[in-house]
Order: structure tokens, then sequence, then C-alpha cells
């Protein structure tokens, strides 16, 4: 077994997020961009890049590297959640913020050419006392081949 690291530097994030509160969000990317502002750790921690940004549209990209395993689904999610989150964020006025409540996706093909189809399936939770839903979900999840 080869043991690998990986290094993460990031800026102080509430310093930032307090500085953002005083642009818009769109004027927030705009500043990030120019270094005024650093960006988010978790762009350092995925290796997020961002590609472009305008009212309502942020692109990031991000190359799935060994740090991340078999690529796993995390990673689309997050990156899906952050660039939706964002896109928000750019058509915010200065002083409002936002955090996600829910996040929905459908994986719908592997990230490697080889991977296979797809499964979908349904669940509940629900209290045992007395059959009180607690939670439900749905997955769609990568049949992959053998081998």
């Amino acid at each position: 077994m080869i043991e690998r690291s990986r290094t993460i530097r990031w800026e102080d994030p509430a310093a930032a997020a307090a500085e953002g509160l005083a642009l818009s969000g769109l004027d927030y990317f705009a500043a990030m961009e120019r270094g005024e502002i650093p960006p988010p750790p978790m762009m350092a921690l995925m290796g997020f890049e961002p590609v472009e940004f305008g009212e309502g549209r942020v692109v990031f990209a991000a190359a799935p590297g060994e740090h991340h395993g078999m690529v796993h689904g995390g990673l689309a999610l997050t990156m899906l959640d952050s660039a939706m989150g964002c896109a928000v964020h750019t058509t915010l006025p200065a002083g409002t913020g936002y955090i996600s409540l829910e996040v929905k996706v459908n994986f719908v093909r592997g990230v490697r050419a080889e991977d296979g189809r797809v499964a979908t399936a349904e669940g509940r939770l629900e209290r045992e006392s007395d059959g009180k839903l607690v939670a439900h979900g749905t997955t769609t999840c990568m049949i992959l081949a053998p081998g």
C-alpha cells in the first residue's frame, strides 16, 4: 500500500463572509475573481475552479482525482449544490445570505466511461411506536459491472 497525502490551505471564511455582506452577490463574485475576497475553503478542498459567473449563473470545473476515491457521487452533488447556491447568491442584494435547504440530484451515468446501468428506489423511515413518518427519500444507484 502506498500512502498519499494532500495539503489544503485556505483563508478565514468568516472574514470573507463578513466582507461579502457589504456586497451584492454579483459584486461578491466579481471581488473574488479579482482576488479581493478569498474563495470558500470548499473550493480548495474539492478542487473546484471558477469558470464563469453572471446574474443567476455560476459555472465551476473540477477534474476528478485520485483523492476523490472512486469518484463518489458526493463530488458531483457538492459541485451541483455549490454552483446552484452560488447562482442564487448572484441574484441577492447586499446583506442578504442563503443556505441550501434541499438538493435533489439524479445521477444518470457514471463519471467513468466504463460505468454501468442505473437503478432507483424509494424509502420511508417511520417511528416504531406510532408509525409516524420521520423521513423519506429516493435514490438513484449506478450498477457497476463486475471487475
